[in-house]
């Protein structure tokens, strides 16, 4: 079984969440950010897994800490529910349209975090969300997951398509990368 729970408790946030890399993409989301929840639906039904989140965070301050702290710990929990990555397919890529906006995202489960990001949001907020937040819930993530990330709108204009084909694009991707296609690690080296 390909799971891992994990929480984190700060002084900014009280977390939990729950990873099945092979669960079907059910879900049980609750951030206190109501637009930050519907993306974490997204990609809990587009990468097929299985996604369990609570979030308690300082939301009278902002949501900057929830959010970034959740891709901490989403990220910490994929990488724990994939442990030795033998036999997963490593790399993913998708190019995703929601109505006026195209995302791509390419991804490599490497063990060598990175991120370029390369979107802009002419909105600054989608209801109680932060669009910046959405590099740094990404950076987060590809860090605490050990995985080099790639994620680009190819062009757009409304912020809530943008975010949400960002979103998509990086679900669908990582569906492949965690995919079990083989009984060997995909790395000259011999390590990830």
């Amino acid at each position: 079984m390909r799971t891992a729970e994990m929480t984190r408790n700060t002084r900014e946030t009280d977390i939990e969440v729950y990873v099945d890399l092979d669960g079907g993409g059910e879900c049980d989301i609750s951030t206190g950010i109501g637009f930050f929840d519907h993306m974490l639906t997204a990609l809990a039904m587009h990468s097929g897994i299985t996604l369990k989140v609570s979030c308690k965070g300082d939301l009278n301050v902002d949501c900057h800490h929830s959010v970034e702290d959740t891709g901490i710990v989403i990220g910490q929990a994929i990488a724990k529910a994939l442990g030795s990555k033998i036999g997963i397919e490593r790399y993913g890529s998708a190019l995703i349209p929601m109505d006026e906006a195209l995302a791509m995202c390419s991804m490599d489960i490497s063990g060598r975090p990175y991120l370029v990001f390369d979107a802009a949001f002419t909105e600054e907020r989608i209801g109680e969300y932060d669009t910046c937040m959405t590099e740094e819930f990404f950076r987060a993530l590809a860090f605490n997951a050990g995985m080099t990330l790639h994620l680009k709108e190819i062009y757009g204009k409304n912020g809530h398509h943008i975010t949400e084909a960002l979103f998509k694009s990086f679900a669908h991707a990582l569906k492949n990368a965690v995919r079990i296609s083989g009984s060997e690690l995909l790395s000259t080296k011999g390590i990830l």
